[in-house]
């Protein structure tokens, strides 16, 4: 049996990610800040999916502690690590000028540094396998400025370099690495945007791209899933 590693998942693109892969017969370790949405999840999921491994684990990944306390545990619970998704991150629009002094310290924290530091953690365990995964979500504020993008571009520009670096190291492994860019997607950001649904991409969108990258060949590797609304960014 595989094993997924979400952060972020209770709502969302890591809410949708950690259904799909439980779908497909993957236990899973599951990561957030609030831990009753937490106990919620898990309880939703046992009940659709009684057979599987539901872990769940309260981090808040402001303190780099806790990125490390949540490396442990699931070095604890899972055998093997197949499948790692870097999607926990703090969208806060500002502009570099006007935004609160401390900003881009704690989204460097929490957008650059946890997954760094989660990955760092984990890929010794990786590389005893014979394959693994890593994804890191993005977004396609990595690609391109963008009014009030502040801190948050900044931060997601920087994954994007981590991302493409990791890949590079790890090209020689049997370790995948994969960047998420998705535009605007149902999620707590968009929450009170007065947006349409119809013009903002469903997070299982996202989790299906993320998936069949997982179940390519072990000669192929998606670098990069770009999605944006039919209709283009807002």
């Amino acid at each position: 049996m595989k094993n997924a590693i979400i952060t972020g998942a209770t709502h969302g693109i890591g809410k949708a990610i950690a259904k799909a892969c439980l779908s497909e017969n993957m236990s899973v370790c599951l990561c957030a800040r609030n831990l009753n949405e937490l106990k919620q999840l898990q309880s939703d999921f046992k009940t659709q999916f009684p057979s599987l491994d539901i872990h769940v684990f309260q981090a808040d990944f402001l303190q780099p502690e806790q990125v490390k306390k949540f490396a442990d545990f699931c070095l604890e619970k899972l055998e093997s690590i197949d499948m790692l998704v870097n999607n926990a991150g703090q969208f806060i629009p500002n502009d570099i000028a006007d935004e609160p002094e401390n900003m881009l310290s704690e989204m460097m924290q929490i957008n650059l540094f946890a997954p760094y530091h989660l990955s760092r953690f984990l890929l010794p365990k990786m590389n005893t396998q014979n394959s693994a995964h890593i994804f890191f979500t993005c977004s396609v504020a990595s690609l391109q400025a963008y009014p009030k993008g502040g801190s948050y571009s900044i931060t997601k520009f920087a994954l994007r370099g981590l991302t493409e670096n990791l890949r590079f190291e790890l090209k020689e492994t049997n370790i995948k690495v994969t960047g998420i860019y998705p535009g605007a997607t149902h999620s707590r950001s968009w929450a009170n945007a007065n947006i349409p649904e119809t013009r903002i991409m469903e997070s299982d969108d996202i989790a299906k791209m993320v998936l069949a990258a997982f179940h390519l060949s072990p000669s192929a590797t998606v670098e990069s899933i770009v999605l944006r609304p039919q209709k283009g960014d807002l």
